[in-house]
């Protein structure tokens, strides 16, 4: 099935993965890390609750570990620990929610929002000096495409199935059980083995 795959999505796939590097780049988790008081540690997990936090409230007001668990795209018991992480780290509090006293809400603590201020002035700089010799079309068409491109995998969900049966069809066959079905057109030939 890999064949059918257009090199241009395959391209796009590796980049899409080596953009991951602006989020962990060793160097702003150090800074960070030296910003935070005395005491206070800073993960990636923490950064991604923060944003989860800074982006529900600006979209909804009342943030919830349901909203951040959505927003994460993560089950509901991960969130609460990924959030109770971050309210120990003393970047996220919790308190009763305004809209309703049975449901906690979230928010920032001044720590929370200054670690959000300092990482986004670090990724953007980086971001500027990465594009810095782009032409100002280029910069606004690469911007407008990739704000597309992000917006899609946001809102279309994984066919949970179809993963599945890429995943069983590219491990080995010692993984599967004999007489388990194979993806269409996946089937190998059996192997003898020299006794």
């Amino acid at each position: 099935m890999g064949t059918d795959i257009d090199a241009s999505v395959a391209e796009i796939e590796q980049a899409a993965f080596q953009l991951r590097r602006l989020w962990i780049k060793p160097q702003l988790l150090r800074r960070l890390r030296e910003e935070c008081e005395q005491g206070q540690g800073i993960q990636l997990s923490n950064l991604m609750v923060i944003y989860a936090i800074c982006r529900q409230s600006e979209e909804h007001g009342d943030v919830t570990v349901g909203a951040v668990a959505e927003h994460l795209d993560v089950d509901p018991s991960t969130a609460s620990r990924l959030v109770g992480h971050a309210i120990d780290g003393g970047f996220v509090s919790r308190q009763a929610s305004p809209v309703d006293a049975r449901r906690a809400h979230l928010q920032l603590t001044d720590a929370g929002r200054r670690i959000k201020q300092m990482a986004d002035e670090f990724r953007r700089n980086f971001i500027r000096q990465l594009v810095a010799d782009w032409a100002p079309e280029e910069r606004t068409q690469f911007a407008r495409l990739l704000r597309r491109f992000s917006d899609a995998a946001a809102s279309i969900p994984i066919d949970q199935t179809g993963a599945g049966r890429l995943l069983e069809a590219a491990g080995p066959p010692a993984d599967r059980p004999e007489d388990a079905p194979t993806a269409p057109g996946t089937e190998r030939p059996h192997e003898t083995t020299p006794r």
